[in-house]
């Protein structure tokens, strides 16, 4: 039976869930030539930040001339979003294509590949066929044994954070997270490496060492006047920062150093490209102000506590009456999202993630109100359009700001409601 629809077609491979390993993936690059062997490729993995820092490469090397691949997970509307050349998703009809060649490829008498290297195996095969300069290829879970870590000697080596998430999969500390990161690192390959905490940093700092890969742990770059920054590598230059937060000051200069990496092996980068392609950058959800109802609100994923910080940090610059309008899954964690998020006499309205397994809204009312007992409102609501309604219509501050968060599979389903979200304010 053949499954028209991309979506009903991509998730009757889900139910072979997560199996982390990399026999599968090449096993079935293999069947198809080895495509990977084929795609120059940046590595990017990490706990918070890798989407912006592909982005930011994606841009400036597009602006730079090159033909560029991009893959990054998870999608938020469309499974085209994930695979992009020259900063535009693939097609639908073209996806299919692919995905046809990558099932028509998997061997009956071995195991099935999972969703997500179906997935990764569409994105390689796409990209040598369609012969691009370079590929920025984004880690979906951890690294060492992740289906994108298929490649022997990438051009450059990213890792832009570490901290505690998905530790079902990856192990229980931030030592074991960062084991797992550091398993994309390769001998003799560039690295550039974030702000890390200290027990990260060192199993990092060793794994580097063992492989002798030249590194660069960049500075944050620093803000000089609105909505431009300064990084001094090599050189110093000043461009354009589009992303929002104080978090893009650290995410820029990754993609900075490593664009100097890839200087450094060839790369024609002009100091016009690198500034028009740092300007034109853009990450969809992540701290974006959307119009909805005629309302600016804020929104951001926030699914871990890193993330939320970052965000906290940004809502607090505003200096703002602050509402929330938050759904999670129930894999994340809920405790620690709340800590970093929630202040007494704010607005609170909880929502289901739809279409995912999302924790229950009461649940996380009472979680709430444990962890912040003083909220001015705190609502469980059935769901997101009522939510946000009602978070809207209530707001007794015509200054303040509404923010939802918590989930990006929630902002996946929120942009999905009117297309025409998708313009920014």
């Amino acid at each position: 039976m053949i499954i028209k629809n991309l979506d009903a077609r991509l998730k009757a491979y889900q139910r072979f869930g997560v199996q982390l390993g990399l026999d599968r993936i090449e096993g079935l690059l293999s069947a198809l030539g080895n495509p990977h062997h084929q795609v120059p490729i940046v590595h990017v993995a990490g706990t918070n930040g890798k989407g912006s820092v592909c982005a930011y490469l994606s841009s400036v090397l597009t602006e730079a001339g090159y033909r560029v691949g991009r893959y990054t997970s998870p999608h938020l509307i469309d499974w085209t979003e994930r695979i992009c050349l020259n900063q535009t998703p693939i097609s639908t009809s073209v996806l299919e294509e692919i995905l046809g060649q990558v099932e028509a490829a998997i061997n009956p008498n071995e195991d099935s590949p999972t969703q997500f290297e179906i997935i990764t195996a569409a994105a390689w095969l796409y990209f040598a066929q369609s012969q691009v300069d370079i590929a920025i290829m984004e880690v979906g879970l951890g690294g060492r044994l992740d289906a994108t870590n298929v490649c022997d000697h990438p051009l450059v080596t990213v890792i832009t954070s570490i901290s505690r998430e998905h530790w079902q999969q990856l192990g229980p500390t931030v030592a074991d997270i960062a084991g797992e990161k550091a398993g994309i690192l390769k001998k003799g390959c560039p690295a550039v490496i974030g702000n890390l905490p200290p027990s990260a940093q060192a199993v990092v700092t060793s794994r580097l060492q063992q492989l002798n890969c030249p590194v660069v742990w960049p500075s944050p770059a620093q803000f000089i006047r609105e909505g431009w920054a300064k990084y001094r590598g090599n050189r110093e230059i000043e461009y354009p920062l589009p992303l929002l937060g104080d978090i893009q000051l650290m995410n820029s200069a990754i993609a900075l150093a490593t664009l100097e990496f890839l200087q450094e092996q060839g790369f024609t980068l002009s100091e016009k490209a690198i500034q028009s392609g740092m300007g034109k950058t853009r990450w969809l959800g992540r701290i974006q102000w959307i119009s909805w109802q005629n309302k600016r609100i804020l929104i951001d994923g926030a699914h871990n506590p890193a993330a939320a910080q970052s965000l906290r940090d940004y809502v607090d610059s505003l200096n703002k009456p602050v509402t929330w309008v938050i759904g999670m899954l129930s894999t994340k964690d809920h405790e620690d999202i709340f800590h970093a998020l929630l202040r007494p006499g704010e607005q609170l309205y909880l929502v289901p993630v739809v279409g995912h397994s999302s924790a229950d809204p009461a649940i996380l009312a009472t979680l709430a109100d444990k962890i912040c007992p003083n909220l001015e409102v705190l609502k469980p609501m059935s769901d997101l359009e009522s939510g946000l309604d009602i978070a809207i219509k209530n707001n007794p501050y015509s200054e303040g700001v509404i923010v939802l968060c918590g989930s990006l599979y929630l902002l996946g389903y929120f942009l999905s409601l009117k297309p025409n979200l998708l313009k920014s304010i």
